[in-house]
This record gives C-alpha cells, sequence and structure tokens, in this order.
C-alpha cells in the first residue's frame, strides 16, 4: 500500500520566530505529545536543547506512559524555502514495538508568517504500513488531531528566541 497522509494547517497565537524556536525544541515535543503519548530520549545525555540538524536521536513512546509503543529514530533537517517559509522535516523510523510497523516516515513541519504576524502552521504527516496502513493512519490522524490541540494551546507561551548579537558601531 503506498504512503498515507495526515494532515493539519492552522494559525498559531505567536510570531513565526517563537514557533520556529519552540518546534525545534524536544521539550516543546514532548509537551505537544503528552499527556498522550510520554516521550523518553535514549541517547546518553538526554534530549539536546534543539534538535540538531542530521543528527539522529533515539527515544522511546508509550501509551499514557504505561502501554510501550516502542523506539523511533528522529532524523531531523532544517531549512527555509522561498517566501520566508522555515520547515522542518523528520525522515526517522520505527525502530522496534508498534513503531516498527512504519519503518519510514516523512514528517514536516511548516511555519510562516501571516498578515496579522501570527504563524501559519502546516503539519503533514505521511506513512506507510503494509496492509496495516489503514489502522495505523487512524491512530496518528487521532494523535495529530491532540497533538494540534496542544500546540495551539501552547503556542502563545512562546517567547522569541534570545539573541546573543553585540550592536555594531561605526
Amino acid at each position: 500500500m503506498d504512503y498515507v497522509f495526515v494532515f493539519l494547517r492552522f494559525t498559531l497565537d505567536t510570531t513565526p520566530d517563537a514557533a520556529w524556536d519552540a518546534l525545534r525544541s524536544p521539550a516543546v515535543f514532548r509537551k505537544a505529545s503528552a499527556p498522550l503519548i510520554r516521550v523518553r530520549s535514549r541517547e546518553k545525555g538526554g534530549f539536546p536543547d534543539r534538535w540538531i540538524d542530521g543528527t539522529p536521536h533515539e527515544v522511546s513512546l508509550s501509551l499514557l506512559g504505561i502501554f510501550p509503543l516502542g523506539h523511533q529514530r528522529i532524523l531531523v533537517s532544517l531549512g527555509e524555502r522561498p517566501g520566508g517559509v522555515r520547515m522542518i522535516v523528520d525522515k526517522g523510523a520505527g525502530l522496534s514495538g508498534f513503531l516498527r510497523v512504519m519503518p519510514k516516515w516523512d514528517h514536516r513541519m511548516a511555519v510562516s508568517a501571516t498578515d496579522e504576524g501570527r504563524t501559519l502552521f502546516r503539519d503533514r504527516l505521511a506513512v506507510r504500513a503494509g496492509l496495516l496502513t489503514p489502522f495505523v493512519w487512524i491512530s496518528m490522524w487521532a494523535f495529530w488531531q491532540v497533538r494540534g490541540a496542544r500546540l495551539k494551546k501552547l503556542a502563545p507561551t512562546w517567547r522569541e528566541p534570545h539573541t546573543s548579537q553585540v550592536p555594531h558601531t561605526d
């Protein structure tokens, strides 16, 4: 069976810079997944402060923090597209347990400015799981709705990223 898709598109009550900074944070990823899915790092030293472009990170997931779902590899790339669109792409993989039925996926989150200075957020997940694809799709669709609602709720709390630039004087 071919890939199936889950799409979300909505406006976040925060600036694109704050959204971009937040979406690169494993802490925000964990908050958006909770309480339905609990995510734990399997890496020595735990989660980084921000996802590192091109560096795989293995995690364990559990449903409600009780029922193990398996391990997955997160492999993030960060980029910018024309028109001020910033994108995070995860080309991770399920490694064990239930997650192993999804040996590959393509997860893309994009942020850009609205005319009002808020953030247009687009989220697309493409998964394929052979004969189990319809069942995987419905579970991922349901989880994406919960996750989307959590992102909307969290967005107003996100702050502009701090810069350490020193003013230039001539």
